[in-house]
């Protein structure tokens, strides 16, 4: 008699939620595709979004969709025409925090961290996909993987350096970019008169990095008087670092969370850690390295605090 060997196990299919910080992609996606993060400024077919996000996903995962998550926000959380649209499709859970007066969504990423965790727990999916780039995130991960649920962290493609808090990238189980032409079809230019700018969710009532920096170009270099003996090279520009400083200052209140910023406060003094990251990513923002010249780091973090410090100034006349 043949013996033949045991059947392979059949596999066991995955069965996820795709987890959606609205915020956070549509921020990110207008910065890449459009240079600013107002959603004034840009069109989002969502329904269309929405779907290419869900083949992506199957193609990754591979199992049963339990349903699409989609966290937004809205004035007194009642839902706007675009948002009751998405509320009515098919296997689609509207998730929505409330926007102050200064444009700011509050309470949504605690409502993503208590949706993951209930997931997790009552053994309802196998994987995540989260689409998000706050640090806030990260005890919502930790606790899903805690029950044993793998979580699949998305971002957007950044137009420089980084839209995605580190630690977060570093506690997922598997990271993927959505690049420049996965997005391009969803989204579209809509141009405002300044004066009817407002504030958006992804943009609390500061200027996006693009309309602090759009319209400014870096100077020209000075003409120097030529001597007989050759001058060392000269440093950067003040006013490039001092733009740097600001600029990496707003992206991290947008990318690590206003509370993770403000904790900071009061200074001068930054952490070892924060103020090698502070200089990693004026440098990549430069295009040039700042180590050899110690004035212009002490430019790069007196500017960085400014900037710090006036948002939330802001926030207290608010």
């Amino acid at each position: 008699m043949t013996d033949f060997p045991p059947p392979a196990p059949l596999p066991t299919l995955a069965r996820y939620a795709i987890i959606v910080d609205v915020g956070y992609i549509y921020a990110a996606a207008g910065e890449l595709l459009f240079n600013t993060a107002s959603r004034r400024e840009f069109r989002v077919d969502a329904d269309k979004l929405i779907g290419a996000l869900t083949r992506h996903a199957d193609g990754l995962v591979r199992g049963e969709l339990l349903r699409v998550y989609w966290y937004d926000a809205a004035r007194d959380r009642v839902p706007t025409i675009d948002q009751r649209v998405i509320a009515q499709m098919a296997w689609v859970k509207l998730r929505l925090g409330n926007l102050n007066a200064r444009g700011q969504q509050k309470g949504v990423d605690a409502q993503i961290r208590a949706d993951m965790e209930a997931l997790a727990r009552h053994r309802a999916v196998t994987d995540a996909v989260l689409i998000a780039g706050d640090e806030d995130m990260v005890p919502a991960v930790e606790a899903a993987q805690a029950f044993g649920v793998r979580v699949h962290l998305w971002g957007v493609e950044p137009p420089f350096g980084t839209n995605q808090a580190e630690r977060l990238v570093w506690e997922a189980d598997t990271v993927e970019i959505l690049d420049r032409p996965f997005l391009e079809p969803y989204f579209t230019r809509q141009p405002i008169p300044a004066e009817q700018a407002e504030p958006s969710a992804a943009s609390p009532s500061v200027p996006s990095p693009a309309q602090l920096f759009g319209e400014r170009h870096p100077q020209p270099p000075r003409p120097v008087p030529k001597p007989a003996a050759a001058l060392p090279r000269l440093g950067p520009v003040r006013e490039r670092v001092e733009e740097a400083g600001e600029h990496v200052a707003h992206k991290w209140i947008l990318t690590r969370g206003a509370d993770n910023i403000r904790d900071l406060l009061p200074g001068p003094i930054l952490p070892p850690v924060i103020d090698k990251e502070l200089l990693v990513d004026a440098e990549k923002e430069l295009g040039l390295s700042l180590r050899p010249y110690q004035e212009a780091r002490e430019w790069l973090r007196d500017a960085f605090w400014a900037r710090v410090r006036r948002e939330f100034a802001e926030g207290q006349d608010s």
